[in-house]
């Protein structure tokens, strides 16, 4: 569910959908949302002084607490 919300958002803002990577590593109370794209697309994803990333993060948020679990989105190079 987290994996496709985060795989939806970032083909959508980058230039090159298809490098998108997004792996989901579940434990029992947290899941850790992992984002790899192409070198030329990390600021897209990250946005000025992080902004784009931490709306992801808002929305991640949001979604988690309706089914009470912690998701961590980590952007990886």
């Amino acid at each position: 569910m987290f994996k496709e919300l985060v795989e939806y958002i970032a083909k959508a803002l980058v230039d090159n959908p298809d490098a998108v990577q997004v792996t989901e590593i579940e434990g029992e109370q947290t899941s850790v949302i992992e984002l790899r794209v192409a070198k030329e697309d990390l600021g897209k994803v990250i946005g000025r002084q992080g902004r784009t990333a931490r709306a992801i993060r808002t929305i991640l948020g949001a979604v988690s607490t309706k089914v009470q679990k912690r998701v961590v989105l980590e952007i990886l190079e």
